[in-house]
């Protein structure tokens, strides 16, 4: 086999859409064409959210003749910009629709709030689509542009000049190209869900959908908010009888909630919103709300003295049968991905939890009936919880070696729901253990650096104390073909931030990629992101991962016209005490986990194998001559 040469000219430079029509699952949801629908629509909403606009309108269009059916959104915004960029020399509406990353929203002067802050969301709608087509109403005039598989075929231009000059608006209508999904179709039940909740969600919005192949027009206004749309989805009894809402507002940041208990419905609602923008998956926000309804129930549990003796009250406990909407708007919101699922913002996470303590805590107080009865009900699900848990001892195993004595494990008997932490060393060990929820999170201290295993047969491996402890603890073999006998939903690396804690987690990524590859595959390895600072400013604390966050921190200090700031950088994990530890990466409200995947058509072994193989020194040698200055030096 002839060996490939790899030089420059081997490189592709994709430019313009093509990105997005190369990798469009990296963009949106290729399921179907709803997310395109989404947003076109959240560009819209971001216009009412702004005090530009209160009328939208969503038109699902019959199929043409080819068989593509088609959506158009209408609103009565101000109207995509229509002269020329100085710079870039195209008007508003072309450098929108064919640039990545150009847009109005990467700062806070034209949008106080927005859902679209990438840049990139209406763009990759063109890119999308066999054809778009726009229509801009500005100062009397009707601008239009069309385009073709995401390139334009003429320049914008003026179709109409009879328009009233104080009628404004952008309609955008496009034709998903079918190659790029499941399933073409759209489908009418999210999307008019979608369409509602952006209704509740922005008070003196009017919005309407009408579907072209049933001559239905529907129409949403809500003047009563998240309560009256919560009410309206459950059955008549609930706890307490109107929805429990609250709200919290503050120079950058505005919360809106509303929870009730109900058992008997046919389905939980949970739905979560950050600027408008649904997060089906949660993130930082729901896990505010959670814990702040958690600390309210048990100051006002214990206030009361209503709890039995030994028994306390977790976030699950409060958490079943509990139905919410969330909305939250903010700057410089943070998402997973690009379609926009799981808010990742860590500094809302302590807001929101503060916010919903104090409301909720004071409701409970002034409604001491109901917040009893709720409380019975909690014990409830605790009591019933601690049955199913006496059922399942974690620490015996039927068949097969005990469990590490060093192995502080956890009592949950939900595997899904228990993690594992492999810390690095036996005195951060300690502190993970007092830091930790023993409820479903447990600790496997590991001393100093395990072996390099990346070139060790799998037979050889259970020989070494510290992989024979993590294998056991796992509850599976390496080279196991399935993991019906993992113990834990989650594994999650913990090392020190310092060069010595890089090698350590790099050679336990090495460890599961080549022997349990399957955890990999399945999801279930984490590594932790413990930061390596710590900002005081007056009484607020912040936590920096890298100097890069630390600056941006700095930087919203000292606009803020705050104390002067104090930074503290952390050496290791040695040096957090457990609450510490426990805020910044431990507590599933706060802390940061990245998920370790990789594509089929990533090469993580070849870089594995660079790295850590004991013949490729020269490799090595000349990796780090040309890729050495991408390191941090921390």
């Amino acid at each position: 086999m002839s060996e490939r040469k790899y030089q420059a000219d081997a490189m592709e430079v994709l430019s313009g859409l093509e990105p997005v029509q190369k990798r469009p699952g990296m963009y949106t949801d290729t399921s179907r064409p709803n997310h395109l629908a989404q947003e076109v629509l959240d560009n819209s909403v971001d216009e009412a959210m702004g005090g530009y606009a209160n009328f939208i309108r969503v038109e699902l269009h019959r199929e043409d003749d080819t068989g593509l059916a088609s959506v158009s959104v209408t609103d009565n915004g101000r109207g995509m910009p229509v002269d020329k960029h100085t710079k870039e020399k195209l008007s508003g509406v072309e450098l929108i629709l064919t640039r990545l990353h150009a847009g109005a929203k990467f700062s806070n002067e034209t949008y106080h709030y927005a859902g679209g802050l990438h840049g990139v969301g209406v763009s990759v709608v063109n890119a999308l689509s066999e054809k778009l087509q726009v229509f801009v109403k500005r100062e009397g005039q009707v601008h239009f542009m069309e385009f073709h598989n995401g390139r334009p075929l003429a320049p914008l231009k003026v179709v109409d000049t009879t328009s009233n000059k104080r009628q404004t608006g952008t309609t955008v209508r496009f034709w998903p190209a079918a190659k790029y999904f499941d399933n073409p179709k759209f489908s009418v039940g999210p999307l008019k869900h979608l369409l509602q909740a952006k209704a509740v969600l922005c008070p003196g919005l009017t919005v309407e959908f009408f579907d072209e192949n049933t001559g239905e027009t529907t129409r949403w206004q809500y003047e009563g908010g998240l309560s009256t749309y919560l009410q309206s989805q459950l059955p008549k009894t609930t706890l307490p009888e109107e929805p429990l809402e609250g709200q919290f507002k503050e120079a950058k940041t505005e919360i809106h909630w509303a929870v009730v208990w109900c058992g008997n419905a046919s389905a939980p609602i949970g739905e979560s919103y950050v600027n408008l923008v649904p997060t089906p998956q949660g993130g930082t926000h729901v896990n505010g709300l959670r814990s702040g309804l958690l600390d309210a129930v048990r100051e006002f549990a214990e206030f009361r003295n209503l709890l039995p003796k030994q028994l306390k009250l977790v976030a699950e406990d409060i958490w079943k049968d509990c139905h919410y909407v969330l909305s939250l708007k903010m700057q410089d919101a943070q998402f997973q991905g690009q379609t926009k699922e799981r808010l990742s913002s860590r500094e809302v996470a302590q807001t929101i939890g503060s916010a919903v303590k104090n409301a909720t805590a004071l409701w409970l107080h002034q409604h001491v009936v109901v917040g009893e009865q709720l409380v019975q009900q909690f014990i409830q699900n605790a009591l019933e919880r601690a049955r199913l848990e006496k059922q399942v001892i974690r620490k015996k195993i039927v068949s097969g070696p005990p469990l590490p004595g060093k192995l502080a494990d956890c009592v949950t008997p939900d595997k899904k729901r228990a993690e594992l932490f492999l810390v690095e060393g036996d005195s951060a060990g300690g502190s993970a253990k007092q830091a930790r929820d023993k409820e479903f999170q447990a600790i496997l201290p590991l001393r100093g650096k395990i072996l390099n295993t990346w070139e060790v047969a799998q037979g050889e491996l259970m020989k070494h104390q510290e992989i024979h402890d993590i294998a056991v603890a796992l509850g599976i073999d390496p080279g196991a073909t399935d993991l019906e006998s993992l113990r834990y939903g989650k594994v999650c690396v913990l090392a020190d931030a310092d060069s010595d804690g890089l090698h350590i987690a790099t050679l336990l990524c090495a460890l599961f990629l080549k022997h349990f590859p399957l955890l990999i595959q399945e999801g279930h390895l984490y590594i932790a992101m413990p930061p390596l600072y710590r900002i005081d400013a007056g009484k607020q604390v912040f936590y920096a991962l890298d100097d890069v966050e630390k600056d941006k921190i700095l930087k919203k200090i000292a606009q803020g016209g705050k104390a002067k700031p104090h930074i503290q950088r952390f050496k290791g994990l040695g040096e957090m005490n457990p609450s510490q530890l426990r805020e910044t990466t431990m507590s599933v409200a706060t802390r940061r986990l990245v998920q370790l995947q990789y594509s089929p058509g990533d090469s993580p072994f070849d870089l594995m194998d660079m790295l850590l193989g004991k013949k490729r020194a020269s490799d090595r040698r000349v990796w780090l001559e040309e890729s050495g200055d991408r390191a941090d030096v921390i």
